[in-house]
């Protein structure tokens, strides 16, 4: 049966989304494309027609993952307008964030494979990043000055770093200590920052 254009759309735009997901899961390489299809209901068969390879898919689906990312990271700013950097903190650096793989951050999760990618992914890392270091960098004081963006890329790193880290240990309490750890490090060079942030 042939598929209407706009059941095709639909259906690549599933594809995208549980690419997204999946590739945070188990890395670019870690999964096929038969899987891949399956996640999203679909067929193997079916891949070419809406996807000229894996790495043109894993383009679309980097992206995906980095805007959803954004969008989180405004979702809870935008609940503490008072200290959005420090409400992105709690949330970011939280055991929960820490241990959701499919919707977890994607930097933390695909960056040593987007190195060893091509440079349309990097492109895609390359922006998201960007962005997510603007609205960093929009909450330093001041926001418009070299040390406002060093500092907002001090910050990212040590988030990043943090949650890695804190992925990669079996002790639960040296994984916790590093969530923690960074959070302090964080909030203690923001001047926008409250006194702490909240243990998650």
């Amino acid at each position: 049966m042939r598929v209407s254009r706009v059941q095709a759309e639909v259906n690549r735009q599933s594809v995208i989304n549980v690419a997204s997901q999946l590739f945070r899961q188990h890395g670019f390489d870690g999964i096929g494309l038969k899987d891949l299809m399956a996640g999203a209901g679909l067929t193997q068969g079916a891949f070419y027609k809406q996807f000229a390879s894996k790495n043109d898919l894993a383009v679309h689906a980097s992206a995906r993952a980095m805007q959803a990312s954004l969008e989180r990271w405004s979702d809870a700013a935008s609940g503490n307008p008072e200290h959005p950097l420090a409400a992105v903190v709690a949330f970011y650096l939280s055991k929960g964030h820490r241990d959701e793989l499919q919707d977890g951050c994607p930097i933390v999760a695909l960056s040593a494979d987007a190195a060893r990618q091509g440079p349309e992914v990097k492109a895609s890392f390359e922006k998201g990043i960007g962005d997510l270091l603007e609205l960093v960098q929009s909450w330093m004081t001041p926001h418009d000055d070299l040390e406002a963006r060093a500092r907002a890329m001090a910050a990212m790193s040590t988030m990043v770093g943090a949650v890695l880290l804190s992925r990669s240990v079996n002790d639960p309490i040296m994984a916790d200590q590093f969530l923690q750890a960074a959070a302090d490090s964080i909030m203690a060079v923001s001047e926008r920052a409250p006194e702490a942030v909240a243990k998650s």
